[in-house]
């Protein structure tokens, strides 16, 4: 039985402006559902009195503390910027309005 269709896997790749041949999107069905299958066999397993981890390593951020200190003057900022526009920097449009 599949957990995952060829619809949805089109719907997913729609949402995220991919396109995909109809190859394609049957290559990426049945490795999803693989996936799929596999996070199901995880699930079985019995995790009682297991903490929950995010990560197996102990992870920490090394992070300086956040101080206050003079920024460049705006000018300075912009002086490489290739196109300007009301003291900022202007950048060319990513996404479309609907």
């Amino acid at each position: 039985m599949s957990r995952i269709n060829e619809e949805q896997v089109k719907y997913v790749a729609d949402l995220a402006r991919l396109s995909f041949t109809d190859e394609e999107i049957k290559t990426f069905t049945t490795q999803l559902d693989d996936i799929i299958g596999f996070a199901e066999q995880l699930n079985a397993l019995d995790t009682e009195g297991i903490e929950p981890t995010t990560h197996v390593l102990d992870m920490y951020n090394v992070m300086r503390d956040d101080v206050v200190e003079p920024s460049l003057p705006r000018e300075e900022a912009l002086k490489n910027a290739p196109l300007q526009e009301e003291g900022q920097v202007k950048v060319p449009l990513i996404m479309e309005a609907d």
